[in-house]
């Protein structure tokens, strides 16, 4: 190789010193560096010989023992700095960017990967090297996650928002989830989290043991913040039970945007008669309640309006059925204040109230108050279902027409109505009719 000598008288002696510029064809010899030219991926000044666009020479001679020839031009990031922009100016910075050692991630002279990586796609062991990996083994994974595609949702080095997220945690879930983010675009209802950006509220953005990499298990999860809903589940002596079981809340809630108020996966009624409109559900099985009302020529006023929680409690009661009120299970329980309290919520407070009315009800005899007699009585005072049903029936004022079952038997109604009052004849008594404007004698009479 060669090279310019200069001589140098020192101490009476000549030693010749080597003063040309460091250059990759010097520096890469069999006998120095040779391993920087095998590189894959070669940093630029390497790869353009330019040896000393990093270091610079301090020392005539090099290699030479126990003295260096060569210094780096910079000290930490302020190296990189030279060619690179400048980082760290963001809100949240890369703990090495921070601490300006760019060399806790990148090569400086060249990698067998793109950015001077010693990683490919799979970034998770550049990574573990500093991160925890616990979340990375879990049963479920977050898909970038699971191929160590870190940087598809991180920036490496700086950024504005929080974890160093490339974008806004919902957009940045959004890109990907493209189905989630059409159907937010029509959505009446959004959950809160979703609206402000807070998808790690509720999923682990790495892995989770739990399915849909939740955070904490349903209900759990929901109940952290409706915490009255959870104070109600934890309390209630009928509890929903839906709630208690795998799906939790998400058997009736969509988690993240609906068109129905509450978040409701579809409108309340649909919801509802998904489970309530089958012949085997619970033990012993409940009624099927969208056979019960369809087709039926009268419906209860709130299923008329397609609604369910009127009367009963989503979330749990402490009252039979979920309803959000007394009503007695048994056959004969007499009125007192309370006792009917689910019926009585809508209907006329006074109904059940006084013997005798003229505004409170239509069903008397004059003003003798039908209702009283049958409910208040004393010894045998009938709960509405006798007559009534609760949800839907053929006939006006939803009397039962097929009668409540008593034991093996139904009793009948056999209802007739008129203009101004009506008749029943009842497995209980003889026929009988009344009217509001010409007491019927020795019927309903005194």
């Amino acid at each position: 190789m060669n090279k310019t000598l200069l001589i140098v008288c020192l101490a009476g002696s000549m030693t010749l010193l080597p003063i040309s510029p460091a250059s990759a064809e010097s520096c890469t010899t069999s006998t120095c560096h040779p391993a920087i030219t095998g590189l894959k991926n070669q940093h630029s000044p390497v790869k353009d010989g330019d040896c000393l666009a990093c270091h610079k020479q301090i020392a005539n001679a090099h290699p030479a023992k126990g003295n260096k020839g060569f210094e780096l031009t910079a000290k930490g990031a302020a190296l990189c700095a030279q060619c690179h922009e400048a980082m760290g100016k963001k809100k949240d910075v890369h703990a090495p960017v921070k601490e300006g050692d760019c060399l806790a991630c990148h090569k400086p002279h060249g990698a067998n990967n793109r950015f001077l990586l010693e990683v490919g796609d799979d970034q998770r062991e550049l990574c573990f090297s500093c991160h925890d990996s616990a979340a990375f083994k879990e049963k479920y994974l977050h898909g970038p996650a699971a191929v160590g595609a870190c940087t598809k949702c991180h920036d490496p080095h700086e950024s504005d928002e929080k974890h160093l997220s490339r974008i806004p945690a919902r957009e940045r879930c959004l890109r990907c989830h493209a189905d989630f983010a059409k159907g937010m675009n029509d959505a009446k209802v959004i959950h809160a989290p979703v609206q402000l950006n807070q998808c790690y509220s509720c999923h682990d953005p790495h892995g989770s043991a739990l399915p849909n990499m939740l955070t904490k298990k349903m209900p759990d999860l929901c109940v952290y913040c409706h915490k009255k809903v959870g104070e109600k589940m934890v309390n209630a002596k009928v509890p929903h039970k839906p709630l208690l079981q795998v799906g939790g809340c998400g058997t009736c809630h969509s988690a993240h945007f609906a068109n129905a108020k509450g978040l409701l996966a579809a409108d309340e009624m649909t919801v509802c008669l998904n489970c309530h409109g089958k012949d085997n559900l619970g033990t012993p099985p409940l009624k099927n309640i969208k056979r019960e009302i369809t087709s039926r020529k009268y419906l209860h006023g709130p299923i008329l309006k397609g609604q369910c929680k009127a009367c009963h409690d989503p979330h749990g009661s402490n009252f039979f059925r979920m309803l959000r009120g007394n009503y007695p299970r048994e056959l004969y329980v007499p009125y007192k204040e309370g006792t009917y309290d689910a019926c009585i919520g809508c209907h006329d407070k006074n109904l059940l109230r006084f013997e005798e009315t003229s505004l409170y009800t239509k069903f008397r005899n004059g003003k003798r108050n039908l209702h009283y007699v049958h409910v208040a009585n004393t010894r045998k005072g009938r709960t509405c279902r006798i007559c009534h049903e609760p949800h839907a029936s053929d006939e006006m004022r939803l009397i039962n027409k097929k009668g409540y079952q008593f034991g093996d038997w139904n009793i009948p109604i056999n209802f007739e109505i008129t203009p101004t009052g009506g008749r029943c004849a009842p497995g209980c008594h003889q026929p009988i009719a009344y009217d509001r404007e010409k007491p019927v004698a020795g019927g309903f009479a005194r």
